[in-house]
């Protein structure tokens, strides 16, 4: 029994960072037999959301959950893309019925309908907010054009440099990108 409840906090501690998630692969890094998954699963530690990922059900849910989620199934190298990146911070008014995900090689996992999954060249810039592997804003805004209007793309980008999401030099460069 000693070793279980001690399985179950070191998955518990992975989970607090990664908005209750834990897969496998982090859980036998950290020492936990990748058996004992489906054990803490059968007595209510944890709930399976997908092959190798799970959630710990009394960490409460925050509004970037789903995020998380939709990267942890896409795999390793995924990061939010586009209007996802917007709404991560709510700009320009956008709320996709889709997480943009995009992925710098080619991918088949099995993905709920929430998640559309895009495949990028490598080399594309990614940095990190809240935890979750992202595509920069600057870059979100421009990857937006077209889809979204540019006067709310524009208005969106000043609310982000307002917010510091937006060094001035990023936001001069999406303001040029809207005049070409």
């Amino acid at each position: 029994m000693v070793a279980s409840a001690k399985y179950r906090d070191i998955v518990r501690e992975i989970a607090l960072d990664h908005y209750g998630y834990v897969t496998t692969r982090e859980a036998v890094e950290a020492g936990v037999p990748a058996v004992e998954l489906p054990k803490l699963a059968a007595r209510g530690g944890l709930e399976n959301v997908a092959y190798g990922l799970y959630r710990v059900p009394y960490i409460p849910l925050t509004r970037y959950d789903q995020f998380a989620e939709a990267l942890l199934r896409a795999g390793e190298g995924a990061f939010l893309h586009g209007e996802s990146v917007l709404a991560l911070f709510g700009l320009a008014d956008v709320n996709p019925r889709r997480i943009k995900v995009a992925v710098p090689r080619r991918a088949r996992p099995k993905l709920p309908a929430f998640v559309e999954l895009t495949q990028v060249r490598d080399g594309v810039r990614t940095t990190i907010y809240e935890g979750l592997v992202a595509q920069p804003v600057a870059d979100a805004l421009l990857e937006c054009r077209g889809r979204i209007e540019n006067e709310r793309l524009l208005a969106a980008a000043k609310q982000a440099r307002s917010e510091g999401l937006l060094t001035a030099a990023e936001l001069q460069r999406v303001r040029k990108g809207f005049r070409t």
